[in-house]
């Protein structure tokens, strides 16, 4: 299964059906390139991966066989941004690929400390491109496009062949006030309908969520009452990833007169190499965590890892009082500036229950009266904004469950997208000469991690 010089296609193998470990493949002229290789965790893993007691693979991702097997018509690796689901699967996967690799400089940090992790920092060529640049990988032109989601760094591709052109979004939203990063401009993604795009691969995450997502900067307000509010210390819990959420919670520190700690290794090796790439300008008022327990109960405000009821994760052991440096007391406050994630309601509700157990505060996204948290990816008038503004002859709605894509079909023909194509992993998606697709072209599976080894799963 090759495509030849006329033809372009779209092969996702990862993430389309399912939100998570997304693998996705462009084909053109006998080559390929490859975008984004991401890992999904079980429910009995922690936020770190570890796994837990009864869990037959803690890190699972999409099986890379149809590619590695034609490993050397594969061009490069594409990461668009630095969150697990886009890049936690590149040290398990690199040695069946054996390919360059391409991303920004926040993102490249963060594989950096993977790669080095598993020994391959000398064996893997990364290439640092910068902000809106255009490179030639193999017979592809790619272009970074800058976005806005909740992480530094986050963008989308125009891949262009001479049969056709591709915006692929990867995640984002449309938010005017990030915290970190510039805010969107709406001229970035108008100029792309002057390139006559054949096809907009795009999130769909929240597509069947009506209105506009909550800008980043908004939570400031929220998040501050709630900390001024407590009589002890406070604690929130959010992704380790958002950078600009703990920017927030600094900025708020400083104000309130509390004392910052961070607690959990994904947040703090984040935040770690935020500070080395330059994204970090914030105050530094972080406390050792050795020395948080000695500090009066009303100064403190931590944020910690756990959101999820991960096990392994700060918030847990703080909730079950087996955490190294600090107990909590009855009338300090826990914030969730997090939502649910589907498939850990049970894990949070038992965590939420146990810190209601200890009499502490608790408060959620569903009893603030304020925002507190801010969805990463676009609702339904973002996406039509974006397929307005772009004018995709097609749209192929990915990242998320059938429900989600089937909601970005229906946005995108209500603005005039003449054509959209509604599939999964495995299906090839014909991009040029003729749009159309090949159900079940491809096998697909899972790759796990079982006792530091990977095994098929299915």
């Amino acid at each position: 299964m090759t495509p030849d010089e006329s033809d372009f296609w779209f092969l996702p193998l990862g993430g389309t059906g399912e939100i998570g470990m997304n693998m996705n493949l462009y084909g053109h002229n006998g080559r390929w390139l490859m975008v984004d290789c991401g890992v999904t965790f079980e429910s009995a893993t922690d936020v770190d991966g570890e796994a837990m007691p009864q869990s037959s693979a803690h890190v699972q991702m999409a099986d890379p066989q149809f590619i590695s097997d034609r490993k050397d018509s594969l061009d490069g690796l594409v990461i668009t941004h630095a969150h697990e689901d886009h890049i936690g699967a590149v040290p398990y996967l690199w040695e069946k690929l054996r390919c360059p690799i391409y991303t920004t400089a926040y993102t490249a940090e963060i594989l950096r400390r993977k790669l080095g992790e598993a020994g391959l920092t000398k064996k893997v060529k990364v290439f640092i491109v910068e902000p809106a640049s255009t490179h030639n990988i193999g017979p592809f032109k790619v272009s970074w496009v800058k976005l806005t989601h909740s992480i530094p760094e986050p963008f989308a591709l125009v891949i262009s062949t001479p049969v056709g052109k591709v915006f692929h979004t990867a995640d984002w939203k449309l938010d005017a006030g990030p915290v970190v990063g510039d805010p969107y401009q709406q001229q970035d993604y108008a100029e792309l309908a002057e390139l006559n795009i054949d096809a907009m691969v795009c999130d769909s995450t929240n597509a069947d969520v009506p209105g506009w997502s909550v800008s980043e900067v908004t939570l400031y307000k929220g998040l501050k009452h709630h900390v001024d509010q407590a009589k002890g210390r406070v604690v929130v819990t959010c992704f380790g990833s958002n950078i600009a959420r703990l920017k927030t919670l600094a900025t708020i520190a400083k104000a309130s007169g509390r004392h910052l700690g961070l607690l959990g290794r994904s947040l703090i090796n984040t935040h770690s190499a935020a500070k080395r790439v330059g994204l970090w300008d914030s105050i530094e008022t972080f406390v050792d965590p050795h020395h948080l327990a000695y500090l009066p109960r009303n100064n403190v405000l931590l944020v910690a890892t756990g959101s999820q009821g991960e096990p392994r994760t700060a918030l847990n052991r703080l909730s079950q009082n087996s955490f190294r440096d600090l107990q909590l007391d009855p009338g300090d406050t826990v914030i969730f500036s997090s939502k649910v994630i589907p498939g850990n309601e049970a894990a949070i509700e038992s965590l939420i229950e146990r810190l209601k157990g200890m009499q502490i505060d608790v408060i959620t996204v569903d009893n603030s009266a304020f925002e507190i948290h801010a969805s990463g990816h676009p609702a339904m008038e973002e996406l039509k904004a974006m397929y307005g503004w772009v004018k995709p002859r097609c749209a192929i709605p990915v990242h998320g469950e059938f429900h989600h894509l089937r909601a970005n079909a229906r946005v995108a023909k209500s603005v005039g997208i003449l054509e959209q194509l509604e599939g999964k992993n495995g299906d090839m998606y014909y991009i040029s000469p003729v749009a159309g697709i090949r159900r079940n072209a491809v096998k697909t599976g899972r790759l796990g991690l079982v006792k530091d080894k990977l095994k098929k799963l299915f």
